[in-house]
Parts: structure tokens; sequence; C-alpha cells
């Protein structure tokens, strides 16, 4: 019993697998082509749902009559079909390809933003390298002076890079004052290397987070992972991906559509051939029945005349034959 009814329900899961492709091929490839011709779109949505019905009954009709069709006819079915296939094809892969490009520009605009943001963020570290070398520098003159005041001989640097000793109040005051100025000065760099250090985070945090937040990142993941797997640009990856879609999509649909026909066709030649059999059987099984006709005698009684008187002579009548009822 299963086994019957997987027969007679596989070639409706055929049919309706091959209109299930059919009419996924179809719809992509309306809305690529209308995308396509802009201009015209409500003109070509009417075109192209008719061509993608012919091209399922032309696919239908080469199996059916293939033994009945003329050759020209058949030949000029069999390359529009083909040709059809191509024009539905080519509206898949711009439907998909549009697809695409409008993803990619999201991609680039959130690119754009984390470029823009890392910009800023080097130009902060070139400040925080500035500000460090400074205060490098800041330090060492503060050690040197607070050194020097300390054991009352005042030792400085001029601007040669000669080391000079001296104990003059003169200089000595002069000297402290420097040391005042330095000191503030390197506090406020302290201050600067604070602030700057803040936005660099602020910036860090700010790229990871429009990283977070964008969809893009998960959608053009394994491409970017190809990308680089590969060594190939996206964008060529991307393209390889889609011309495989397109040889599969459209050709799986007509071949989905044969098979349903030839399952169909199983399905009457095996009912055809059990009416056969039975009438088969039946003419074995009936009798022809013979008519025989059967002649019966019925004696009927006669007077002839012996010596004058009448005698009775028996005569046998003819009388229809009688046919024995079946």
């Amino acid at each position: 019993m299963l086994e019957k009814l997987k027969k007679g329900l596989f070639p409706f899961i055929i049919a309706l697998s091959a209109l299930s492709v059919s009419a996924s091929a179809a719809f992509y490839s309306i809305s690529g082509l209308s995308k396509l011709f802009a201009g015209a779109t409500f003109a070509v949505i009417i075109m192209t749902t008719s061509l993608e019905v012919a091209k399922l009954v032309i696919a239908s009709l080469l199996y059916q009559y293939r033994k009945n069709l003329p050759r020209f006819l058949k030949y000029y079915l069999s390359v529009a079909c083909l040709i059809l296939i191509l024009i539905t094809s080519m509206g898949i892969y711009g439907f998909l390809s549009s697809a695409y490009q409008e993803t990619s520009a999201k991609a680039g605009n959130v690119e754009a933003q984390i470029s823009l943001i890392e910009t800023k963020r080097n130009n902060i570290n070139e400040q925080l390298a500035i500000y460090r070398d400074e205060k490098t520098s800041i330090n060492g003159a503060v050690s040197n002076l607070r050194s020097g005041l300390s054991n009352n001989i005042i030792q400085y640097t001029d601007t040669l890079g000669n080391v000079l000793t001296t104990t003059s109040s003169s200089t000595r005051r002069a000297l402290e004052k420097q040391l005042d100025q330095a000191i503030d000065r390197q506090t406020i760099i302290n201050d600067k290397l604070d602030g700057l250090n803040q936005q660099l985070f602020n910036y860090e945090t700010e790229i990871v987070e429009v990283r977070i937040n964008s969809e893009i990142g998960s959608e053009l993941g394994p491409l970017k992972y190809l990308s680089g797997l590969t060594g190939l640009p996206m964008d060529k990856i991307i393209n390889y991906l889609l011309l495989t879609i397109i040889f599969v999509f459209d050709p799986l649909a007509i071949s989905l559509v044969i098979a349903a026909n030839f399952a169909f066709e199983q399905i009457r030649s095996k009912d055809e051939g059990k009416i056969v059999e039975k009438i088969v059987e039946v003419e074995k099984i009936v009798e022809v029945e013979k008519i025989v006709e059967v002649e019966k005698i019925v004696e009927v009684e006669k007077n002839l005349e012996v010596y004058g008187e009448a005698q009775p002579i028996k005569k046998k009548p003819k009388h229809p034959p009688i046919r024995p009822q079946t």
C-alpha cells in the first residue's frame, strides 16, 4: 500500500517541485529585467510573464509530441526554448547582481565611516608621539635642575650643548624660574596626554560599535573570507557565484518539467497495460455459445380409405426447428 502511494504521489511531487523552481526563476527574472528596463516596467512584466509560461509549455510540448512534430517546428521550438532559458538567466543575474550592489554600497558607506574614524585616530597617535617626546625631554631637564639645585651647584646646558657649572645666585634664581616653568609645562603635557588617550579610546570604541551595529559585516563575511583565502577581489568572487547559480537555476526548472511529463507518462502506460491484460483475460474466459438446431418429429394421424372405409394414417408433419434456450 505504501509502495503504491509512493508511486502515485511521486510524479505530483516532481511536478510541484518543477512549478516552484520555475515560479522562483520567473519572479527573479522578471524583477531583474524590469529593473534593467525601468522606463517600461509594466510592459516588461507582461512580456516576460508570457514568455515564462510559453517556455514551460514548449518544454512539455517537445516531450509529449517528440515523435509527431515536424522536424522544422521541433528545431525551432528547441532553439526558442534555449533562448528563453538564456533570457531568464540574464534576468536572474541582473536581479542578484543588483542586490549585491546595494549591499556593496552599504558596505562602502560603513568602510568610509571607519576610514574617517581611523584617520582621526591616526592624528591623535601622531600628537601623542609629539607630546611623549616633549614630556621625555622636560622630564630630563627637570631632573637635572632639581639635582643641581639640591647640591647648591647649578649645572645647565647652553645652546651649544655644553654642560656649564655655576654658583651664581642670579643664575640660580633664573634656573629656579626655569624649573618652575618646566614643571608647569610638564603638568600641561600630562593633561594633554590624558585627553588624547581618552580621545583615542573613544575612536577605537566607535570603530568597534560601527562594525558591530552594521549587518553588512555578517552578510559579506563569507565573501571577505573567500577573498582573503583565494587572493581574488570580492567582486570577482561574487561574479563566479552568480554564474554558477544561473547555470543551475532555470535549466533545473526545465529538466524538472520534462521529468514530470515522463513520470505521468509512465503512470498512463502502466494503467493502459493493465486494461489490455484484463480485456484479454475476459476474452479467454467467455465461451462463445453455439446455436444447435434440433428437429422434433411429431406424429399426426391421417385417415385412409380401405375397402370403402376411412382408416387413419399417420403422417409426419414438418415443423420449424426449435432452438434450445440458453
